[in-house]
C-alpha cells in the first residue's frame, strides 16, 4: 500500500476462488489498492470446507498487506466470485455460509473475470486456465459455453491438455502413435521409466494435477513435435469456437484470460484473433466492481 494513499472508505474486498487458488485484493471505495492476498483453492463444488478456509485466510493476508491499524474482516464489503456457484444448490449452501464480512455478495468466477476485463462494462470473455469456457454478460444476461467440468468437458483447458498428452504419449509408447517428443519429456517429468509407472503415476488425479502438464504439449509444439501439434490445434480450433460463437450473439469486447490464454492465443483462427482485446483488470477487481455495483452509494 502507498503510504501517500487517502484511504477512502468503505473497503471493499475481492476474492476469486478457482480450482487451484483464491486471490483476495482490498480496493477502497476510490479503487486505491490496499492489499492482496492468495491461499488454496476455493472451488465449494469440489470442496465446501476448504473453500470456506481459503477466502478467510486470503481476505486476512490481504488485510495484513494493507497495514491499516485497527482494522478487520468484518469492515469489510466482499465481492466473492467462485468457481462452482453456477450450480444452484452449491450457491444457496454458500450463500448461507455466516461469513465474517460486513456484507457478502456471491457470484461466479466467470461473472467477475468479464467485469474485470471490460471495467464493468458488457462484453465477453473466454477463459483458458485450468478449465475453460466462453461467457458474455450483455444487457443483464449471462450466456456460458462450455464450463461443464474436467474430465468430461472443459476442451482446450490446461487440464484437458495435460490429459490428451496422457493418453497420446501411452499410445506413442505403445507404437500405436508415431515417437513425440512428449514420451521421455513426460517420463522424466513425473519420475517414470514405463508405460505402466506413468499409468500409476497420473491415476485418479484432479484437473490442476493435469493441467501442470500442459507445458508438455505446448513445449513439444515449439520444436515441431507433430503429435503435440494435433493437440494443440484441435484444443485451439474448439476455443475459436466458442469465440466465434458468442460473437455471433452480439458485437462487443471480447477478452482471453487463464494462464494458457498467452500459449494458445497464436494457434486460434485469425478472425477470432482480430476480435480478442487485453483485458482491463483482473478478475479479483471484477469482484470488487459487483460488490461496488450492489452498493453503488458506498453504503
Amino acid at each position: 500500500m502507498d503510504s501517500n494513499v487517502t484511504i477512502q472508505r468503505p473497503l471493499y474486498l475481492g476474492i476469486d476462488g478457482g480450482g487451484s487458488k483464491c486471490k483476495a485484493t482490498i480496493l477502497d471505495a476510490n479503487d486505491n489498492l490496499l492489499g492482496t492476498g492468495i491461499a488454496g483453492p476455493a472451488n465449494p463444488f469440489q470442496n465446501y470446507q476448504q473453500t470456506i478456509i481459503s477466502i478467510v485466510e486470503s481476505a486476512q493476508l490481504a488485510l495484513s498487506d494493507t497495514n491499516l491499524a485497527n482494522s478487520e474482516l468484518n469492515q469489510l464489503i466482499a465481492g466473492i466470485g467462485l468457481a462452482g456457484v453456477n450450480v444452484p444448490s452449491i450457491f444457496n449452501k454458500m450463500s448461507q455460509w455466516q461469513h465474517p464480512f460486513a456484507q457478502m455478495y456471491l457470484t461466479t468466477d466467470l461473472h467477475i473475470a468479464c467485469l474485470g476485463a471490460h471495467q464493468g462494462l458488457d462484453g465477453a470473455i473466454m477463459i483458458t486456465g485450468t478449465g475453460s469456457c466462453g461467457y458474455s454478460y450483455i444487457d443483464g444476461q449471462a450466456t456460458i459455453i462450455g464450463a461443464h467440468g474436467f474430465p468430461h468437458g472443459d476442451k482446450g483447458s490446461g487440464a484437458w491438455f495435460g490429459l490428451q498428452a496422457v493418453k497420446n504419449v501411452l499410445l506413442s509408447l505403445d507404437g500405436i502413435e508415431e515417437p513425440s517428443l512428449m514420451n521421455q519429456a513426460m517420463l522424466a517429468h513425473l519420475e517414470c521409466r514405463t508405460g505402466l509407472d506413468l499409468v500409476e503415476a497420473v491415476a485418479k488425479k484432479p484437473a490442476t494435477f493435469y493441467a501442470q502438464l500442459a507445458f508438455l504439449v505446448f513445449d513439444a509444439a515449439v520444436n515441431k513435435d507433430s503429435l503435440a501439434l494435433t493437440i494443440i490445434e484441435d484444443g485451439a480450433s474448439y476455443i475459436s469456437t466458442v469465440g466465434r460463437q458468442l460473437c455471433d450473439k452480439h458485437s462487443f469486447r471480447m477478452s482471453m484470460i487463464g494462464g494458457l490464454s498467452n500459449k494458445i492465443f497464436a494457434y486460434l483462427d485469425q478472425d477470432v484473433q482480430y476480435k480478442l482485446s487485453l483485458a482491463l483488470r483482473a478478475p479479483e477487481f471484477g469482484a470488487v466492481i459487483y460488490a461496488k455495483q450492489q452498493t453503488p452509494l458506498g453504503r
